[in-house]
């Protein structure tokens, strides 16, 4: 009987996940702009939650249960250096928290930034994070969304490519002929890179511009730079220990935030390192809680 109790809520588990995910959308279901033919050896791989190799990016939508959607929408993007999508603990699994609010959300596979399969890679994982956005808005009626409630969060590298479409909203890098808004009514940025200057997470800097950039490029992708009046309410995690993206990154995006007079709060643990997605295990407090306070304190 014992056996029996485990395997029913195992299958119920099972049936929940499944009602609140959707099928893939294509971004681009009539080509994929700024692209070239892949070779041979470039097919997109999964190795357990880890995808590489994306050549057709897709979002995927996770509803909350019937009668708890409260109009706000969230595009999750996984971080991974810009090589690879941790696709569970800073995707899918976000995704559901976000479900348990009232959230629809959406986890984003973008593509990596490749001379391989793009002709211009410094703007292939910005031209997915604007087409998605332009995307579920466009179609908001569709899942029930306020298309004024649309917000962002990304993680790690997912970070750096939040806070640039949190910062580089004006300028569409995709076909925009409904002119369409790419700017994100929110955004949550989590152990993110922003800046490519000393404090850069190298790994992450080297995959989107090369070795060897322009200073204009360095200039253009440090976030904390591009920050206006206009940009959207951030909230910002971190920890202070993390050392592979160090905490001065958050540091600079909220001070950019607090001087144009935008809407911001940040939390920094004492300790948790890098990568610990929803639970850092460093700490009893969660930051998903402050996140969704902060959301219902801004309207969303």
């Amino acid at each position: 009987m014992k056996n029996f109790k485990s395997l029913l809520s195992l299958i119920m588990l099972i049936s929940l996940t499944a009602c609140a995910q959707e099928h893939p959308i294509k971004l681009y279901p009539d080509g994929v702009p700024n692209s070239k033919p892949a070779p041979a050896d470039y097919a997109e791989k999964i190795n357990g939650d880890w995808i590489t190799d994306v050549t057709d990016p897709v979002i995927t939508p996770y509803l909350p249960e019937k009668g708890k959607a409260n109009g706000t929408a969230i595009l999750i993007f996984p971080g991974g250096s810009y090589a690879g999508l941790a696709s569970k603990h800073e995707g899918s699994d976000v995704a559901l928290e976000f479900n348990k609010i009232g959230v629809t959300a959406f986890v984003v596979k973008y593509r990596l930034p490749s001379d391989a399969i793009m002709v211009d890679k410094t703007i292939g994982p910005l031209q997915d994070a604007q087409r998605a956005i332009q995307l579920v808005r466009e179609r908001a009626a569709d899942w029930g969304i306020n298309p004024h409630h649309i917000g962002i969060i990304g993680f790690s590298a997912g970070g750096h490519l939040a806070s640039t479409l949190d910062t580089h909203y004006q300028k569409a890098l995709i076909d925009n002929k409904n002119n369409t808004s790419l700017r994100p009514d929110f955004a949550i940025l989590v152990y993110p890179v922003i800046s490519f200057g000393p404090v850069a997470h190298v790994g992450s800097r080297e995959n989107l511009i090369g070795k060897n950039p322009s200073p204009a490029l360095l200039e253009l992708y440090s976030n904390e730079k591009q920050i206006t009046t206009d940009t959207p309410p951030t909230f910002l995690v971190h920890a202070t220990d993390d050392d592979a993206v160090p905490v001065q990154n958050s540091v600079l995006f909220y001070e950019g935030l607090v001087k144009n007079k935008v809407k911001a709060e940040m939390h920094i643990f004492q300790a948790g390192g890098h990568g610990f997605g929803l639970e850092n295990s460093k700490s009893k407090e969660h930051w998903f809680d402050w996140a969704a306070s902060w959301l219902s304190q801004n309207g969303f």
